[in-house]
């Protein structure tokens, strides 16, 4: 068809426009990640790998996609946007099943080499080997803490190809903790430090697609050939399997196969094996058989050290050397506390909106500009439910809090509470003192410069903060 390499070349032009317009990380994380596919008859579509990533670029990008797109196409094409499982189910064909007489358009930006593009020639029923990879996740952007140092080596070691090795590894924590980041690092390095030996690293959701159409398409010899003949298997997120009686089967084959061939497997989900009610019984027990590694939350000097990593790349990206106020960055850090992808991307948000100016924006500023995230972020948080969750924790009565008393013990937890009402509510300083026993606001400025002062060296207390964050938060 004649009109696929003119779609290609107008696609390419949107995305360079797209990637410096949102910013290397949302770009990376939604967009580099979809791909321009024609239909069964014949009309183009930009077809993302899940709903969630469809619905995300039609509530962010998909308007100026479209201008972007009627300003580079000379033929006035439709472009239409749809996920994976709508394009199939409307008789699209996937890349990963195409034929050689398919028509399958795949992002043709030069600059768009997070994901490895799939011709043809390398189609059939073999999983996409490496799909999804993204060079932005590796072992040099990844900043290691407390909360996840031990993952960390051991994810170094498994990619040094270490003798004396746990079969299988799993990381396990909630969304948002990095361990999508440990794989793709892995897969690199893995294939870096041995590129002669076979890294295949797939999604539980790929894994899952590819399976189906294998069986379809009777190609399952080939499916397990690709996946057997690996020296380091990654599956991410293989929690998503839970229920596919089918596919835990083929998985559990596999993962025995690979370990009985002495090969490397790692797999990522959202809880502990042993919490995977609904994966098979035999697969859990594989699964909690090697070495188990939970990515705890990152602590509060995790967090800064994440955004400063985070604000050098993307002054980087953007030709800048980009700073920010210390209030600014401890903001962020205290404030977006439950994912390290919901604290980058308020980073983002930050610089698409000021851009090179980023150093010069107020607290004040800052909160102004991220107002809406922080109001479909948490539950509104009161006084009253700060001083009650305080009292509790310090095993105290409310009263207390607002009482006279004035001895450590009562001192501290009320000025931990005073500087957790700053941080989680949108009191002024007047109206928190007014609450804590008619205090002035004076009192409330001391507070909470005395708990930021102290919490820097005082771990017991950070913990403490983190642990009454959190649990106000929901």
């Amino acid at each position: 068809m004649t009109s696929s390499a003119p779609a290609i070349s107008v696609w390419g032009k949107a995305c360079t426009a797209l990637r410096r317009e949102l910013g290397e990380a949302d770009f990376g994380s939604w967009l580099a990640q979809a791909a321009l596919r024609e239909g069964p008859d014949g009309a183009l579509v930009l077809v993302t790998p899940t709903g969630v990533a469809r619905d995300w670029i039609r509530r962010n990008a998909w308007r100026r996609i479209s201008e972007l797109w009627a300003q580079n196409d000379p033929q006035g094409r439709r472009l239409d946007l749809k996920s994976r499982m709508e394009f199939e189910s409307t008789g699209g064909v996937s890349p990963v099943a195409a034929s050689s007489s398919a028509q399958v358009i795949e992002m043709a930006d030069p600059v768009s080499s997070d994901i490895p593009l799939v011709s043809p020639a390398t189609a059939g029923a073999r999983p996409q080997r490496n799909s999804g990879l993204q060079e932005r996740f590796n072992f040099d952007t990844f900043v290691p803490g407390p909360a996840n140092e031990f993952a960390h080596a051991v994810a170094k070691r498994v990619a040094s190809w270490a003798d004396g090795h746990f079969n299988p590894v799993v990381f396990h924590g909630p969304y948002g903790f990095g361990k999508t980041h440990l794989l793709n690092a892995m897969a690199w390095e893995a294939m870096r430090n041995a590129p002669e030996k076979k890294v295949v690293y797939l999604t539980a959701e790929r894994f899952l697609s590819t399976f189906v159409r294998a069986v379809m398409d009777r190609q399952t010899a080939a499916f397990k050939e690709e996946l057997r003949a690996a020296d380091l298997l990654l599956i991410d997120d293989v929690h998503f399997i839970g229920g596919k009686q089918s596919s835990q089967e083929e998985l559990f084959h596999t993962l025995t196969a690979l370990m009985e061939d002495g090969s490397r497997v790692v797999f990522s989900a959202d809880r502990p094996p042993a919490a995977l009610d609904e994966v098979d019984a035999r697969l859990r027990s594989h699964l909690s058989a090697g070495l188990v590694c939970g990515l705890e939350p990152a602590d509060r000097g995790l967090r800064l050290g994440i955004l400063e990593r985070k604000l050098e790349a993307l002054g980087r990206t953007g030709g800048f050397q980009a700073t920010a106020r210390i209030e600014v960055m401890q903001f962020l850090a205290d404030r977006f506390t439950d994912s390290v992808r919901e604290l980058e991307g308020a980073l983002n948000t930050l610089i698409a909106r000021a851009g090179e100016d980023v150093r010069l924006l107020s607290l004040e500023e800052a909160q102004n500009i991220l107002r809406p995230h922080l109001r479909g972020q948490e539950k509104r948080v009161t006084v009253d439910d700060i001083q009650k969750a305080v009292a509790e924790h310090y095993s105290l009565r409310q009263a207390d809090l607002l009482s006279e008393r004035r001895n450590r013990a009562i001192a501290r937890p009320r000025q931990a509470a005073m500087w957790l009402a700053k941080q989680l509510t949108t009191r002024s300083l007047p109206d928190i003192g007014r609450r804590f026993g008619g205090r002035d606001h004076t009192t409330v400025i001391h507070a909470v410069r005395r708990i930021e002062e102290l919490k820097a060296d005082d771990a017991v207390l950070a913990r403490d903060l983190e642990t009454l964050t959190r649990k106000l938060r929901g």
